[in-house]
């Protein structure tokens, strides 16, 4: 086995390790070990029988350790060691992240950055607790994932859960294999806001993995419409029964409601079709060349609320014929008068599949996450510095890039990020 030369070799050093000096203390093996071993000591059945020379050896400097990496290198040391990204070298020109923050703006957010008190707890209701923080990532085929939810600042100093909730699943095996990421967000100030947020979780999670293969199918052949139609009805049925377990319990429907947001991940490195869908607020968002592009869905606004307020509707029509709304008469308004009233109307639906490209970042955010990325330009500058490098961050550095604070921003904070190779 050939050995690699040390770094700098003294002008004593033997020519090869088969060669070594037989009057050295430290014993033929020395040039095995490594810098940082310290050579044991001599033992009598090895010491030489004869007395020592009158002239002693010249002395053999000892190997230098290695020194301790730090955390920033000053301007004028060395260049880092070749399996240490370069980034003057790098074909993208992509710049190492910036050191983690732990928050962003002229000061810190008033309430602490680490939680201070846990949300009260029922011996008989023990199932329905909720953990501050959640944390996941995997890698399938083209794709790495990283996924978090963070109970917010102002949850975490009064004791309350987290409203939001995320799971990650995986559906089948091998290429034929589809990961779900699911997300939601409760009522505000609703008392069972974090467990409407995991009910919705899990019965669209169970309505995706009945219909995985299927699915497999449509987004490899690129069915948009049959994608859109479907989920459609899977995300409509997931919130009619919370809907209907708002009416079991007696409360108000917006009692016991949720958002929704989906991303579903083909396992096929193959297909670079990303698929989203889901009813709420949040955003979606796509790093690409070290810019943020806010790619929600667009829902348009209910043709009903145009009509009544008298947007966009002609006065005549082309043959000059006057439209029974000038006339002053009364239109009846919307719904059944029959029925009761049936409240707000449920969220729209919001579906987009793209195409990624290698070295993007899509990320998927509750509220929490995406009003801070879009008023505070500081925080999306940050983000994109740090998840613009080649790797994609491991599960404790998303996690810190999650938490990144940010004055008048206190909100249970979900996302789900997904780099392409």
């Amino acid at each position: 086995m050939t050995v690699p030369a040390p770094r700098t070799e003294p002008a004593d050093e033997p020519p090869s390790e088969a060669d070594p000096d037989p009057r050295d203390p430290r014993g033929p093996d020395r040039w095995l070990r490594t810098p940082w071993e310290t050579p044991p000591p001599p033992t009598p059945a090895l010491a030489p029988a004869s007395p020592a020379p009158a002239t002693a050896p010249e002395p053999v400097p000892a190997p230098e350790p290695e020194p301790e990496p730090a955390t920033t290198a000053p301007e004028d040391t060395a260049p880092p060691p070749a399996s240490a990204p370069d980034t003057d070298e790098s074909p993208a020109g992509l710049r190492l992240p910036p050191p983690a923050l732990d928050y962003i703006g002229s000061g810190p957010p008033t309430y602490d950055p680490e939680p201070t008190a846990l949300p009260p707890a029922d011996p008989d209701g023990l199932d329905d607790l909720v953990p501050d923080t959640v944390l996941d990532g995997a890698r399938y085929g083209a794709c790495t994932l990283r996924a978090v939810s963070l109970r917010g600042d102002s949850a975490r100093y009064r004791g309350e859960p987290r409203r939001d909730a995320l799971l990650t699943a995986r559906f089948g095996s091998g290429e034929q294999a589809l990961v779900l990421v699911a997300m939601a967000t409760g009522t505000r100030a609703a008392p069972a806001a974090h467990l409407a947020a995991a009910e919705v979780c899990q019965w669209i999670a169970r309505a995706v993995g009945r219909s995985h293969a299927r699915l497999v199918e449509d987004i490899r052949a690129a069915r948009r419409g049959d994608l859109k139609s479907g989920l459609h009805r899977l995300t409509d049925r997931s919130l009619g029964r919370l809907r209907a377990g708002a009416a079991e319990q007696g409360v108000a429907s917006d009692e016991y409601a949720a958002s929704l947001r989906c991303l579903l991940l083909p396992a096929d490195p193959e297909c670079r079709t990303r698929v989203f869908f889901g009813a709420g607020e949040g955003g979606l968002f796509r790093l690409r060349d070290g810019e943020w592009q806010d790619i929600e869905p667009r829902v348009p606004e209910p043709a009903g609320a145009r009509r009544a307020a008298g947007d966009g509707v002609p006065a005549e029509t082309p043959e000059g014929d006057r439209l029974t709304m000038d006339l002053g008469i009364t239109t009846a308004p919307p719904g059944n008068p029959y029925e009761p009233d049936p409240g707000p109307p449920p969220e729209p639906f919001r579906f987009r599949a793209s195409v990624a490209r290698p070295g993007d970042a899509l990320l998927m955010c509750t509220g929490g996450l995406a009003d801070p990325l879009r008023g505070e330009p500081e925080l999306c500058a940050y983000l994109g510095r740090r998840w613009s490098v080649p790797t994609p961050p491991g599960l404790a550095a998303f996690l810190a890039d999650s938490q990144v604070r940010v004055k008048g921003y206190s909100d249970d904070r979900t996302a789900a990020a997904v780099w392409e190779a």
